[in-house]
């Protein structure tokens, strides 16, 4: 009886402290996601088309030239690279990309046009380990200025292709 109640007493304690640290851990406030992952799908065309992004906010910060410096490889989000997938070949600025999943990336310039990237090595952190030497295509697109800011990256599919908007740019690409 002795090593009953011992016992009892025993996990009746392992009890109270479960409890008691699992109390405090659902009282913690959470971490708010500072460049939630995201994603747009829709079709362009007769093709199946999706983005999967994270999307980081302005919060006060220079975008341009800042966070993200004119001309070197950007992830196009933050986190993973964006990635760009589509269930068919298309014509993006009159070259073939052929249907599958690529990463995306963007090269900003402080001036004229701007290159976006479809890299054939669609699972990568960052542009870290980019090499040019795996891009499936690269074409020159015109950004545009927004007279409205957008706070919070964002794609955004068209009829005519995609558009990355963030801050007051808007990055066109056109696809058929």
């Amino acid at each position: 009886m002795k090593k009953l109640s011992l016992s009892l007493f025993s996990v009746l304690g392992m009890v109270a402290v479960t409890l008691l640290f699992s109390m405090n851990t659902i009282a913690q406030p959470k971490k708010p996601v500072l460049s939630p992952a995201d994603s747009v799908s829709g079709k362009i065309g007769k093709a199946n088309v999706e983005i999967k992004y994270s999307s980081p906010s302005v919060k006060g910060r220079q975008i341009l030239g800042a966070l993200i410096p004119y001309g070197e490889v950007w992830r196009a989000g933050a986190n993973a690279a964006t990635t760009f997938t589509s269930d068919k070949d298309l014509n993006v600025e009159g070259k073939t990309l052929p249907a599958g999943s690529y990463s995306f990336f963007v090269i900003a310039k402080q001036s004229g046009k701007w290159t976006v990237v479809f890299n054939k090595v669609a699972k990568q952190w960052g542009a870290y380990k980019y090499d040019q030497a795996q891009d499936a295509l690269r074409v020159d697109v015109t950004p545009k200025t927004s007279s409205s800011s957008q706070e919070r990256l964002v794609y955004v599919i068209t009829k005519k292709g995609f558009e990355l908007k963030w801050e007051k740019v808007v990055v066109p690409v056109a696809i058929k």
